[in-house]
């Protein structure tokens, strides 16, 4: 968090400087006096904006239901966390590994670089995991040659 000290960002229609004091002239300045500050904050993106004054602290914990085909879980994740992060999460649940993973939220597929906040994902929104058809046709032809997942490529034999 930057403190900035800046008599220009004061809300003020005229002041009268007597000395060191300022003394305000109107009802909407006497919030606004000689030790006018104003919090700032640095956002992921990098954008220097004024701090809000509600009593969310940044990196606070929301909860976020993702659904499956068959089944829904409930995880709890930093709101400044990436989409990336949240597939870490979910490989430890649902068996799947964060390459295998698609994330939906309001009906787009979501990168990985994504911040959850800067997207709009709130406490108790919805995501949708989809397995990668592309990687589930590959686990499912693998099974059919029985071979292993890990080792997609067959050996040439002649």
């Amino acid at each position: 968090m930057m403190k900035l000290k800046s008599k220009r960002f004061c809300r003020s229609i005229s002041k009268l400087g007597i000395g060191n004091k300022v003394v305000a002239s109107s009802p909407i300045e006497k919030d606004c006096n000689e030790n006018c500050e104003i919090k700032w904050e640095l956002r992921p993106g990098g954008m220097l904006v004024q701090k809000r004054e509600n009593n969310k602290s940044v990196g606070e914990i929301i909860t976020i239901r993702v659904s499956t085909v068959s089944k829904w879980h409930d995880i709890s994740i930093e709101e400044t966390s990436t989409f990336g992060e949240l597939k870490m999460v979910l490989s430890l649940v649902t068996n799947l590994e964060p390459r295998e993973q698609r994330l939906l939220y309001r009906g787009k597929e979501r990168d990985d670089n994504e911040f959850l906040h800067m997207i709009g994902v709130r406490d108790k929104d919805k995501v949708l995991l989809l397995e990668d058809p592309a990687i589930k046709e590959m686990k499912l032809l693998s099974l059919a040659r029985g071979q292993s997942i890990n080792n997609p490529c067959p050996t040439i034999r002649v």
